[in-house]
This record gives C-alpha cells, sequence and structure tokens, in this order.
C-alpha cells in the first residue's frame, strides 16, 4: 500500500513538474511573440501568439491568462497585417487577409476588429479599381467597382467611379445606370457631371464622323443632365449640316445665352444672321448683323447687309 502511495504521489510531482515547464514554454514563446510585436515584425508575432495559445490551451488553468491575451492579440495582429497590405497597394493579397481577420475576430468574439475588416474589404476593392482606372484597365477597374458595390451597394463613390470606367470602356448604358445609382447615394451632383460629359464626347465625335442626327440627339442628352454650351453648338453645326436651319438657330441662340463671352461669339452671331437672312427673317437677321458692325471680320459685311435689309 505505502509503495501505491508513493508510486501515485511520484507521478503527481512528475505531473506538476510537466506542467510548470509546458508553462514554462508557453511564456516564453508569448514573450518572443511580444517582442516580435514591438520591432514590427507582425508576421513573426502573429505566428508566436499562436503557438503559445496552443501550448497555453494544453496547461488548462494554469494557461488561462495567456489564452485570453493570445486571443485578444491575434485578430488584432491579423488586421494590422491586413492593413499594411493596402498601405503596400497589394490589394488581392489584403483583401485576403481581411477575410481572415473577420474569421479569427469571429472565432474569438472580437467585435471590433470584426466590423473594421469588413468595412475595409469594400473600401480596398475602390482603392483597386481607382488603380486600374488610372492605369486605363477599364475592364479591371470596373470589375473591382462592381465587388465593392456587391458588398455595399450604397457607396456612391464606387458606383460614380464604376460609370466612369463603363463609359471608358464604350459600355454608355452600363454607365448610366452607375451614375444613375451614384446619383441615389450621395454623388448626385458628380453623377450628372459625369453624365452629361459623357454625352458630350459622344455628340462630338458622332459630328466629326458625320453622324448629324446622332450628335443632335447626344447633344440634347447631355444637356438634359446638365445645360451645357458644347452641346448646344455641336447642335446647332449638325442641324446646319442637316440643313435644319431653324433649328439651327435655336441652337446657336442657346449656345450664345450659356456662353455670352465665348471667343467665338461673333461667329455665331454672324451664322444666325445668314440663317434668318435665307429664311427670310429679316428682322432677326438685321439685329445679329448689329452685334458684330465693329468685329474686324465680320463688320464690313455686317454694315452692307444692314443696308441692303434697310435695317432700322
Amino acid at each position: 500500500m505505502k509503495k501505491i502511495i508513493l508510486t501515485a504521489l511520484s507521478l503527481a510531482i512528475a505531473a506538476a513538474a510537466l506542467s510548470a515547464q509546458d508553462m514554462a514554454t508557453a511564456t516564453e514563446t508569448y514573450n518572443n511573440g511580444a517582442t516580435a510585436l514591438s520591432m514590427g515584425d507582425n508576421d513573426g508575432a502573429l505566428q508566436y501568439f499562436r503557438d503559445a495559445l496552443a501550448q497555453a490551451e494544453a496547461c488548462g488553468e494554469d494557461g488561462a491568462e495567456i489564452v485570453a491575451n493570445c486571443k485578444d492579440i491575434i485578430p488584432k495582429i491579423s488586421l494590422s497585417i491586413a492593413k499594411d497590405l493596402i498601405k503596400a497597394e497589394d490589394y488581392d493579397n489584403a483583401v485576403a487577409k481581411l477575410d481572415e481577420a473577420v474569421k479569427i475576430g469571429e472565432e474569438y468574439q472580437n467585435a471590433d476588429v470584426v466590423a473594421e475588416a469588413s468595412e475595409l474589404i469594400p473600401q480596398v476593392y475602390v482603392q483597386k479599381g481607382n488603380t486600374l482606372l488610372n492605369a486605363k484597365d477599364f475592364a479591371g477597374a470596373a470589375d473591382s467597382y462592381k465587388k465593392s458595390i456587391a458588398i455595399d451597394s450604397t457607396n456612391g463613390m464606387a458606383s460614380l467611379r464604376l460609370g466612369m470606367a463603363l463609359a471608358s470602356s464604350g459600355d454608355i448604358a452600363g454607365a448610366e445606370a452607375a451614375y444613375k445609382m451614384a446619383m441615389r447615394n450621395g454623388q448626385e451632383k458628380n453623377a450628372v457631371k459625369q453624365l452629361s460629359t459623357t454625352y458630350i464626347k459622344l455628340s462630338a465625335a458622332s459630328l466629326k464622323a458625320k453622324k448629324y442626327d446622332d450628335a443632335i440627339a447626344y447633344a440634347l442628352k447631355s444637356n438634359e443632365y446638365a445645360e451645357n454650351a458644347t452641346a448646344m453648338q455641336v447642335a446647332g453645326q449638325a442641324s446646319l449640316q442637316l440643313g435644319k436651319n431653324d433649328d439651327a438657330i435655336s441652337y446657336f441662340e442657346k449656345y450664345v445665352a450659356l456662353a455670352p463671352t465665348a471667343r467665338n461669339v461673333n461667329d455665331i452671331y454672324y451664322s444666325i444672321a445668314v440663317l434668318a437672312q435665307q429664311g427670310g427673317d429679316n428682322a432677326k437677321a438685321c439685329g445679329y448683323y448689329q452685334k458684330i458692325t465693329s468685329d474686324a471680320k465680320y463688320g464690313e459685311t455686317a454694315k452692307q447687309q444692314i443696308a441692303a435689309l434697310k435695317c432700322n
């Protein structure tokens, strides 16, 4: 009986010694993690704390404090690593690390890390999209913006940038839909400007390609979103080419009303005067000729026409 008691005591002493040794190992590993963290080695620190967590868990109640500390710090380090990747513009790996931080935060019940990492993911997609957009990789940029919007459909800036990427790639219908989404999410002014600009570019390109009906349609579409002189000038020039003089006069008059100090305003006045005279509206022709009597280019012709028309 005495021998049995002594054997049990020996086993207990051995187990205690082993437990103390395990705790010493866990503590040393934990301290190594703290040192690595203080030196800015987040990857190394993360591995140390993970090892310390496993070692401390094996020590039962003795390792409870280290376990709690590790579970607190591991999600935070994981998030820090993701943020470093964002700064380095390594966006794909950053998203992967943010996803990992969310999972770790959920596992260790760190709501702050879960919330911050989840919020950063759509922002990273926008940053990646911006980089690709600046590099003129419009398809890649659009894909990144779409991923951001899939996570947060209320991100007006992501929708605005998606519109820019799609417009640049020639997907006008898609761009308009994206811009309208941006308008609904706090980017109305910028989206309206982009829509107007998109259509005026199409209008100018159509005029250059001698697609005059398209030029007018796009110019009017641009003007629907934001009144602008350029759209009216293009519409006037296209109407002139189509022989629609009355429309041309109307658009040119809107142009000078929107841009009364434009450098070419006397050119437009002369065009209106000539078109009005051709159409038999002598009163209007006289009015516009009188505006340019002192112009070096058109003055003499204007005076001759005023005399011929017997303007008051």
